[in-house]
């Protein structure tokens, strides 16, 4: 998913906030669900960030045009662990791994091998 660095990004130099590298994954995330017509939902359940590991690598700057790239590096019936790596061009500025947990009615859930497949079809769509 490409993402344009606007002014509301980034700090009084011009550089992008490091939280906001965050807000881009999540919108990259949503985005997966959205082409297919859908929403972040799933079988009366969502997803919550149960732990992330983030490494900033350079920075982009106000104007920049980036690239977002996911991908699925494991899934449990009641998790998802995801790399997501944003790029200019071809240089990598910042990569995470963050591990999503399937909750519902606020206790952890367990997601049905549909809704397994149904991710698989959603991620993988664009590989």
């Amino acid at each position: 998913m490409e993402i344009r660095v606007y002014y509301e990004n980034t700090d009084a130099g011009g550089i992008v906030y490091h939280s906001n590298y965050l807000n881009f994954c999540e919108r990259a995330r949503s985005e997966y669900f959205f082409k297919v017509g859908s929403v972040p939902l799933l079988e009366g359940g969502e997803f919550i960030v149960v732990s992330l590991e983030a490494k900033f690598k350079a920075p982009a700057r106000l104007g920049d045009l980036l690239e977002v790239k996911t991908e699925v590096l494991s899934m449990k019936r009641s998790s998802l662990v995801l790399e997501q790596c944003v790029y200019k061009k071809d240089e990598l500025l910042f990569e995470m791994q963050i591990k999503l947990g399937f909750i519902k009615e606020r206790k952890i859930g367990r997601m049905s091998k549909d809704a397994q497949n149904y991710l698989k079809e959603i991620f993988f769509k664009e590989a």
